[in-house]
């Protein structure tokens, strides 16, 4: 009986990752976007255009596992280019110096996703909230998983601390950044 019992442990661990799958992120149909204010008054979006990523998903348990992600920082767009050169300068993100932003998935609790995030060479422990939208097959006869990630960062914790302040009082950009991701990823065959 003894001899039995680490083979049905090693079966069991074993049927439930015949179920888990490595998904590569389809970034056309996926992005990166982010919010912040401006003049204490509106929000500016923006989005990167470049960006890459992999997660492996459990269909059975529809639980996302693991998740990596990189973003090209230098390919900032938030549709107006003087603002955009300033954002790559050493004032802001130092694209020469910092050129990537790194995500890590360390685990997920209910609808909470747990990772590191680096950013302009500084890491620190994120919590975003999670959106699991399932698994699909495309007409194609790909499986497809759908991912949502939102949160909210304080730039000056990553060393982004440039800023002017205003006359009327306040600064010209907010130090909260809301960001929000949709990832769709496809089955490595």
């Amino acid at each position: 009986m003894k001899k039995t019992s680490p083979l049905i442990a090693l079966l069991v661990l074993g049927s439930a990752s015949l179920f888990a799958g490595n998904y590569n992120v389809d970034t056309s149909h996926s992005n990166v976007s982010f919010k912040v204010k401006h003049m204490m008054i509106s929000e500016v979006t923006g989005q990167f255009d470049t960006f890459e990523g992999s997660f492996n998903y459990d269909e059975k348990t529809k639980s996302l596992k693991s998740l990596n992600g990189k973003i090209d920082v230098n390919s900032i767009n938030t549709s107006n280019e003087k603002r955009d050169s300033h954002l790559k300068s050493a004032d802001l993100f130092d694209v020469q110096k910092y050129p990537k932003i790194t995500f890590a998935l360390d685990s997920v609790k209910g609808d909470k996703a747990y990772g590191k995030l680096t950013l302009h060479g500084v890491t620190k422990n994120v919590i975003l909230t999670l959106e699991n939208n399932g698994a699909i097959k495309d007409p194609w006869g790909n499986t497809r998983v759908g991912l949502g990630l939102s949160g909210q960062l304080n730039r000056k914790d990553y060393g982004i601390t440039w800023n002017t302040a205003l006359e009327a009082g306040g600064v010209a950009v907010g130090e909260n950044v809301k960001l929000y991701i949709q990832l769709e990823g496809i089955l490595v065959q």
